[in-house]
């Protein structure tokens, strides 16, 4: 699918104004900068041109399982080690999406990865937010208006997550707006974490975390309980504590479970990205096309359902591209469309006033 040429009711997706709330750095890069990373840093690659990177990529992540998918990373971080990268990586990582027409976007990132040549917690930090400051002052120039906040990512089979959540919040006002949780989720439930996820609820500082990509509905149950999540990362397996009854036509008779009725009248936001989900098999029990994806059904059902990339470089794709994917496969609208970015603007972690704005310009936007 070209995304470039995505259009619905005659607009033009890729001039949309578009929120994206769950695309990480070292997955979201330019496959020209890591080759030119790693040629400085004396490091191998699988290919020698973009191209051929970006084919092993796309070869590589039809993994099935998320431990399989999370392996490909190594090349992509082990390229952002110095500050150069890491701002030359976040200042194309903005410029990238505001091409897309995103208006609003949170990186999220894992600092203690960033470590190996020397560069201490607080380097890395300041050197990722220069960059988007740098990207966000290039789209300007361009005309494209955009914003972007930082997510600290702690890894779940790590040991530093109190002090990834002690940096987060240091950081609180210079450019980071959250904290986040990822890596392998069997074996290393959120609950691991909660001396971090303590922490951040005494602050009052807010918090997603993966759950329900890798694992079932016992990993959502510890980001709910043990990390106070207000988002999950995915959380496509929420769709496991659903039973369907019946279908009749377009009419699906569903009976909730608890968690289900408390993500669902919450509006705890879903980070979707269905692509990314269909790669990592965290979407198998359903099948292994888009439109088998249970995006629909959670949507249909009243769940606050967010469109994201996740990687946009393993994935091959954009914002533009997993939301034509959606309206071809489901026949959505762009009242359905807009719809995901209204969601996707009420749970950024912003403050209300600016999360208001943000739906007065998507609104304006899609009316356009």
């Amino acid at each position: 699918m070209a995304t470039d040429d995505v259009r619905i009711q005659g607009k033009k997706l890729k001039t949309l104004p578009k929120v994206s709330l769950h695309d990480h750095l070292d997955g979201g890069m330019r496959a020209q900068t890591v080759l030119e990373l790693a040629d400085d840093l004396d490091l191998e690659l699988p290919a020698d041109d973009a191209e051929g990177l970006e084919d092993w990529f796309s070869d590589h992540v039809e993994s099935g399982s998320l431990e399989d998918y999370l392996e490909k990373f190594s090349l992509t971080v082990g390229v952002l080690q110095t500050r150069e990268g890491l701002v030359r990586a976040a200042k194309e990582f903005v410029e990238d999406l505001a091409d897309d027409g995103v208006v609003y976007a949170e990186v999220r990132w894992a600092p203690e990865q960033h470590l190996a040549r020397g560069l201490s917690l607080d380097d890395v930090v300041d050197a990722v937010q220069e960059g988007i400051e740098e990207g966000e002052d290039a789209a300007d120039a361009r005309g494209k208006d955009i914003r972007v906040g930082q997510l600290l990512t702690a890894m779940r089979q790590t040991a530093r997550s109190r002090e990834i959540a002690e940096l987060a919040v240091a950081w609180r006002g210079r450019g980071v707006v959250g904290f986040d949780l990822a890596g392998p989720e069997d074996g290393f439930p959120a609950s691991n974490h909660r001396a971090a996820f303590d922490y951040l609820a005494e602050q009052f500082f807010p918090t997603t975390v993966h759950a329900g990509e890798g694992a079932g509905l016992a990993s959502i149950r510890s980001a709910l309980i043990d990390g106070r999540a207000v988002r999950l990362g995915h959380g496509v397996r929420i769709a496991n504590d659903l039973d369907v009854v019946s279908r009749e036509g377009e009419e699906v008779l569903v009976t909730f479970g608890d968690m289900a009725r408390w993500v669902r009248d919450r509006e705890i936001t879903l980070e979707l990205s269905p692509t990314s989900n269909l790669q990592s098999g965290a979407v198998t029990a359903w099948g292994d096309s888009m439109d088998a994806h249970p995006f629909d059904l959670l949507y249909q059902l009243g769940f606050s359902v967010t469109v994201n990339v996740d990687n946009r470089l393993m994935s091959r794709t954009t914002l533009t591209r997993e939301l034509g994917l959606l309206a071809q496969a489901f026949d959505y609208d762009l009242d359905d469309l807009e719809a995901f970015q209204l969601n996707a603007a009420a749970g950024a972690f912003l403050p209300v006033e600016e999360r208001e704005e943000l739906i007065e310009i998507i609104a304006e936007g899609f009316q356009r």
